[in-house]
């Protein structure tokens, strides 16, 4: 699914949400400059891998959290963790770098990728903001409407508190 192709499954779906257009974001530190309606609920996704390349992991947290994979590691029982490659990100949900998000998940055809997502989006108000797969937009929705198109699409999904770095 690209950019349209998510507004419209959402439109199918019926799931409430709003769409803030804005200029291409590469990094959480750019998103300064947007003037967010939801800044809290904005999130920030991580793609990684285990050391045989055989696991891979869609960790989406807070905009302004720095996740501890060693951590994440321990407390989740993976093996050693690293960032996955762009041609892996590609592969698999048909995401390039800046764009990675949830909604990638909904081009994972094998449903190779677990999704993580830290509890910090389960409290009040409910709502995340995420890429249409293409860095160039921010959907709001909530949380719990994600997690029922990821879940209905068939890849793993875990809500867990998620590891902050110092």
């Amino acid at each position: 699914m690209n950019k349209s192709e998510v507004f419209e499954y959402l439109q199918q779906k019926n799931v409430w949400h709003e769409i803030t257009e804005h200029q291409a974001l590469f990094s959480m530190d750019s998103i300064v400059d947007v003037d967010l309606p939801y800044p809290d609920a904005d999130a920030k996704n991580l793609f990684v891998r285990d050391d045989k390349k055989r696991n891979y992991y869609l960790i989406t947290v807070k905009g302004d959290k720095r996740v501890d994979l060693k951590a994440f590691r321990k407390e989740n029982q993976t093996r050693p963790l690293s960032f996955a490659s762009e041609e892996d990100l590609l592969r698999l949900m048909d995401l390039i770098p800046g764009s990675v998000s949830p909604f990638g998940l909904l081009n994972d055809e094998d449903r190779q990728v677990n999704f993580f997502l830290d509890e910090e989006f389960l409290k009040e108000p409910g709502l995340i903001g995420i890429h249409p797969n293409e860095n160039t937009a921010t959907v709001w929705l909530k949380t719990l409407d994600l997690l029922e198109m990821i879940q209905e699409h068939g890849n793993e999904v875990t809500t867990v508190p998620i590891p902050e770095r110092d």
